[in-house]
């Protein structure tokens, strides 16, 4: 079990310099309401707060067996059980998109396993392990909630209206052996991206002693105006692509997010698990191996599939049957970066659109914790 050091708030009821040496994440939470002021009122999250009282966590280092125990193995373990569970039913109705369902729910499950799970196994109900959490830790929780269930409804609600397999993987089922490799060849990989993933907002609440207080104000403003960008970009992109299909659009989308960057989905995405590192580094809780997980999903976007696989799928396919819509696609990659928006971009509307939305978030968050 990690040990932390505590700084008491330098205040009349607390002399300077007094430093508690704490055992656990209760000891932590007693020691700092009750290093309140008398009359100070509020919570100790919004005390801490405000004071910039620091956190004093030795922070687990890329080769630290304790992070080793108590995270990757479980988070693996957790991922594993579920691809197995995923393969088992893609396997049954020969649909390889079952292991998408996985990629959204699964990261949320271990979050909130993490965070709650735990503890209510280990005796208390769902509402005292929640209200141990610190309202840093319920923004984190609640965004990881929010970016999961908007992207898992997304997938679940085209699977089902498609009723067949996603025709990205109807190549890959027509070779030899399929089946028989891919629990190696695909589910497991898959598992073993999603524990990496999930680094950032399971391995925090794993570190016994550590809590996440925010203490760089403008720090945590940045990840909540990160977090609200991305998640307001993938949410434009998917329904602006609906509309399109629905108003009877046959060409390559290239109006609202689509004119930023030609995979806006992808780009929101990856924004959206930079912010969980940066809500960490503002609360000095950020441990060098947890960076691994922003940087494991932008490979997976950028490399192994999101945007690689989408578009290799589009250049096969377009190619053999759609020569117009082919050389649509070349015009857009000669005009459009892929990822990244290109500088003239600064000009486009969508982009401060999407700017301005993150900002929105930044009030709401600030005002919900204020008034919390």
């Amino acid at each position: 079990m990690a040990t932390g050091w505590f700084s008491a708030p330098k205040s009349e009821a607390s002399p300077p310099d007094i430093r508690i040496q704490v055992a656990d994440r209760q000891a932590a939470e007693f020691y700092l309401s009750n290093s309140q002021p008398s009359g100070s009122g509020g919570n100790n999250a919004t005390y801490v707060d405000r004071t910039h009282s620091k956190t004093h966590v030795n922070s687990p280092s890329l080769f630290d067996v304790g992070i080793l125990k108590d995270t990757l193995i479980p988070s693996f373990t957790l991922h594993a059980g579920l691809a197995g569970i995923a393969y088992g039913a893609a396997r049954y109705t020969n649909r390889v998109e079952a292991k998408d369902w996985l990629w959204p729910s699964g990261q949320v499950a271990n979050a909130w396993w993490s965070a709650v799970g735990r503890r209510v196994a280990a005796g208390l109900t769902v509402s005292q392990a929640f209200s141990r959490l610190s309202w840093h830790e319920r923004v984190m929780l609640t965004g990881v909630t929010l970016w999961g269930g908007r992207l898992f409804y997304r997938i679940a609600s085209r699977s089902v209206k498609r009723g067949a397999d996603d025709p990205r993987y109807e190549v890959a089922k027509k070779e030899e052996g399929f089946w028989d490799s891919a629990w190696y060849k695909v589910f497991i990989p898959e598992a073993f991206f999603q524990m990496i993933i999930s680094l950032p907002f399971t391995a925090p609440f794993r570190h016994e002693g550590a809590v996440m207080m925010g203490y760089h104000p403008y720090i945590q403003m940045l990840a909540v105006g990160l977090f609200s960008s991305g998640l307001a970009m993938e949410s434009l992109a998917d329904y602006q692509l609906d509309q399109y299909k629905a108003e009877g659009g046959r060409g390559i989308l290239r109006e609202g997010v689509w004119s930023i960057v030609r995979n806006p989905n992808y780009l929101g995405d990856t924004l959206v698990h930079l912010s969980f590192i940066v809500m960490l580094y503002g609360s000095d809780m950020l441990a060098p191996v947890e960076l691994l997980g922003p940087i494991a999903n932008y490979a997976f976007l950028r490399y192994f599939g999101g945007d690689a696989e989408k578009e290799k799928h589009q250049e096969r396919r377009y190619s053999a049957s759609h020569p117009e819509k082919f050389a649509e696609l070349e015009k857009f990659r000669e005009d459009k970066n892929s990822f990244w928006p290109r500088t003239e971009e600064l000009s486009n509307k969508w982009l401060w659109t999407v700017l301005g939305i993150g900002g929105l978030g930044v009030v709401v968050e600030e005002t919900l914790r204020t008034l919390h």
